[in-house]
């Protein structure tokens, strides 16, 4: 499934467009940057309320499909820049982390 499949099925978001088109190999949810670094995998989707520039670092890093932002969290401008400038892309739900990972592994979306 594409992050823009997920987009539409899951009524996400896109709070900054990098490539909508990229395929979603998997899954990870964790709002500490040092787990994420350690677990998530190239072309997974990352599902945190975390919306702060070191996350855009970390999505770049491991070369991630995607971050979910949660709870309605909004990044600020730093943000967003650094995305755009990366090419990560960021979407958002007013959804918990956990609505949004059951949902996800309802999908057929793996875990780490």
């Amino acid at each position: 499934m594409t992050v823009g499949e997920m987009v539409e099925t899951l009524g996400l978001s896109v709070i900054s467009a990098g490539n909508l088109e990229r395929e979603v190999t998997g899954g990870y949810a964790s709002d500490l940057l040092s787990c994420v670094m350690a677990r998530a995998r190239t072309g997974h989707l990352w599902v945190t309320l975390q919306a702060h520039p070191n996350v855009v670092a970390v999505a770049s890093l491991l070369d991630l499909a995607a971050v979910v932002v949660t709870e309605g969290v909004e990044p600020d401008e730093q943000t967003l820049d650094r995305a755009a400038a990366h090419g990560v892309t960021l979407l958002g739900t007013v959804e918990t982390t956990f609505t949004v990972v059951g949902r996800l592994s309802a999908l057929g979306v793996e875990g780490a």
